[in-house]
């Protein structure tokens, strides 16, 4: 007999987290903040805004109400470049982090359903990957390939590969001995079909948590690339090239550094904010 929960339909399941989840403030607020972020990368270009690009002779002006957020040293408008710089971050943080998810996440199904060699085989490629600190291999990759906001997708995919591998493959090995898997392995299931019908939909809570918090890296990442130049480059509207550009005027101008890092601290707190939320939310005990 199937479990309950493996063989619920999608609506159902989605509308039961939707429901759970409205009932914890701290989820609530971490989906509004992540929410007006992913807005606004959409929306931004349709924005009267002027363009991030643009020069002028207002040069390290301070905010004012004709430009909220002032000048560079260049006389760009800051609030155009930074509300331009959520689209490439959140572009790069929902690439990488998709990538991630998706090819790490089949590695740690295969490696946990199939087991013994295997798992083993795969478990010690991972440990590779894990003996290096997340920044440093991903700082190694981007300097090995260029300084390309492309490349800082893959450097970040690749450096949470592992990390899905791991945090699926674990779920995986108590499932497989589960009841429901049972009884569809011995009515002739295929592998494949108790993978994705019966295992996959147990895995989705896990899963949302963790894309959640990893966007949230993802971001920090591609801030810190792009302060040391190894993600988009001058002049584009990239919060860590403005941080960069922001230091050298900390003492004549410091909006520039400021408003470029409550963007990031947004950002980051909104995704983490989220999935502690949800985390709290898809915990049996709370319920």
């Amino acid at each position: 007999m199937a479990d309950p929960g493996a063989v619920a339909s999608a609506p159902s399941r989605w509308h039961s987290l939707a429901s759970a989840a409205g009932r914890e403030p701290v989820a609530l607020l971490g989906f509004a903040m992540v929410g007006s972020l992913a807005l606004v990368a959409i929306v931004v270009g349709f924005l009267p805004l002027r363009d991030p690009l643009e020069l002028s002779g207002q040069r390290l002006a301070a905010p004012s109400l004709e430009r909220p957020f002032g000048t560079d040293a260049l006389g760009r408008d800051l609030l155009s470049r930074i509300l331009h710089g959520a689209q490439l971050s959140m572009r790069v943080a929902v690439l990488s982090v998709a990538a991630a998810a998706l090819v790490g996440g089949a590695i740690g199904l295969v490696s946990g359903y199939v087991g013994r060699t295997l798992d083993l085989a795969i478990g010690r490629v991972m440990d590779v990957f894990f003996a290096f600190p997340a920044i440093l291999l991903a700082l190694g990759i981007v300097a090995a390939l260029g300084p390309d906001p492309r490349n800082v997708i893959i450097a970040i995919a690749v450096v949470y590969t592992p990390i899905f591998s791991r945090v699926v493959r674990a779920p995986v090995l108590a499932l497989k001995a589960r009841e429901f898997v049972e009884a569809a392995r011995s009515v002739g299931a295929t592998p494949s079909r108790i993978v994705l019908r019966h295992i996959l939909p147990n895995l989705t809570s896990t899963l949302i948590v963790q894309i959640s918090l990893a966007l949230s890296w993802a971001v920090l990442t591609e801030g810190a690339l792009s302060f040391l130049g190894l993600s988009a480059q001058p002049p584009a509207p990239s919060w860590g090239v403005m941080l960069n550009e922001g230091r050298q005027h900390l003492e004549l101008a410091t909006h520039l550094a400021l408003f470029p890092g409550l963007a990031i601290m947004f950002a980051v707190l909104g995704f983490n904010l989220l999935g502690d939320g949800l985390r709290d939310t898809l915990d049996p005990q709370r319920r």
